[in-house]
């Protein structure tokens, strides 16, 4: 899609999980790219559900070592260069999970919760050098994983988004885009729900509507 609106792509798939792997990614973007102005950090499993007082400590450490230490591995290899050049975006995806807990996924959501914390220390980090570091919080997404969700599922769920409907995958990928552009060159640090409202308390005292 990048190529066929006229620019240069390139594709590689790595695990975010090995530290080897992901620098090996980020030296050949480089060479064959240029200069890593942006990365995204994206790469996510919510499989498991548990609950707490039940969870295998393998799972627990498996969800860990994707949604918080891959994470982290997938950008450090660009900061060295983005605080040399004195510019840089850094975004991670996060989920409303870290701040609004979900029952089941306790590793997920600890995962979640860690990123933000690792987003806001990257913040104050790379400020001086110019380079801002955010998070987005997404809350229901109609990915392709989720549309295939028995219609029971999606129904109870969407129930409790305020805006009635799950956001499309562009949604979030618009918030992203912001915050990568020169129009966010002042947003640092930040944490940015896309969730339709779901993290609102619905407590009313009164009638509803």
């Amino acid at each position: 899609m990048v190529r066929e609106a006229g620019g240069d792509g390139l594709s590689l798939a790595f695990d975010v999980r090995d530290a080897a792997a992901t620098r090996e990614a980020h030296e050949r973007t480089e060479s064959e790219l240029g200069a890593v102005g942006a990365v995204v950090a994206n790469a996510g499993v919510a499989d498991r559900l548990a609950r707490a007082a039940s969870i295998d400590p393998e799972e627990w450490r498996s969800e860990l070592e994707v949604n918080l230490t891959g994470a982290f591995l997938s950008l450090q290899p660009a900061l060295a260069g983005m605080r040399e050049r004195g510019t840089g975006r850094v975004v991670a995806i996060s989920s409303i999970a870290a701040t609004d807990g979900l029952g089941g996924q306790v590793a997920y959501s600890a995962a979640k919760a860690g990123l933000l914390g690792m987003v806001r220390t990257l913040a104050l980090e790379m400020a001086a050098a110019g380079v801002t570091v955010n998070a987005v919080l997404p809350g229901m997404i109609g990915t392709e994983k989720v549309e295939a969700m028995p219609e029971e599922v999606k129904q109870r769920a969407t129930v409790r988004v305020p805006m009635r409907r799950f956001a499309t995958p562009e949604e979030v990928a618009s918030v992203v885009a912001f915050l990568c552009s020169d129009a966010a060159s002042y947003v640092t640090g930040a944490w940015l729900p896309v969730d339709g409202g779901i993290g609102l308390s619905n407590l009313t005292m009164g009638r509803d509507g």
